[in-house]
């Protein structure tokens, strides 16, 4: 009961990731489409924030689909993959956060946007900073959930072996068994010897 308790929130915390990064590839298009209009046929090429956010949206979906993946098998090898991706994504957001706050001309560590989505987005953010606080300080959270709840699911294991304990061996077949276990209790039949229980 705990486990699937733990996958269900695990599943549902990743499908909060899956939405945000679902919303970040729907804004980056929406972006594109806009620049498109805005050169109106000249040969600019797409500035790199635009590329940023899809990429970012993109990346957020593949690790809430691999945490789903995760949580629905249970696997340590699984489990392992998916720590490793939320572990990179938090250091990667880490720095880029570390050199924002920290690093009074942070806008030179990144190219020029001749779009101005950039500006604009920095723009948005500085007047809405509460609510963009609490939005990052969410993520972030769901983030530091999806590592604890995957560590609880791989401290748990895998899930066990359900034995079917039968009364006689007469209706046990040899496919009621795992695949790779020793069968101590298998009966043994030596050719020749009679057979009880028949006639």
């Amino acid at each position: 009961m705990v486990r699937s308790c733990v996958q269900s929130l695990l599943k549902l915390v990743n499908s909060f990731i899956g939405m945000l990064g679902i919303a970040m590839i729907i804004y980056g298009l929406w972006m594109i489409r806009a620049w498109q209009r805005q050169m109106d046929g000249s040969d600019y090429p797409t500035p790199w924030f635009i590329y940023a956010m899809l990429g970012l949206g993109a990346t957020l979906c593949v690790v809430a689909c691999s945490g789903h993946i995760a949580a629905e098998t249970a696997n340590g090898c699984c489990l392992y993959c998916y720590l490793v991706f939320i572990f990179l994504l938090l250091m990667v957001e880490g720095a880029v956060t570390t050199d924002v706050f920290l690093n009074r001309n942070w806008e030179e560590d990144f190219p020029k946007d001749p779009s101005g989505n950039f500006h604009e987005f920095r723009d948005f953010i500085n007047e809405n900073f509460d609510i963009c606080k609490w939005v990052g300080l969410s993520i972030l959270g769901a983030q530091g959930l999806c590592i604890f709840l995957a560590l609880i699911l791989k401290a748990l294991g895998p899930w066990p072996y359900h034995e079917v304990n039968y009364d006689s061996d007469d209706y046990a077949t040899i496919e009621d068994y795992p695949l790779l276990r020793n069968y101590p209790n298998q009966p043994r039949y030596v050719v020749g010897a009679p057979v009880y229980g028949t006639r």
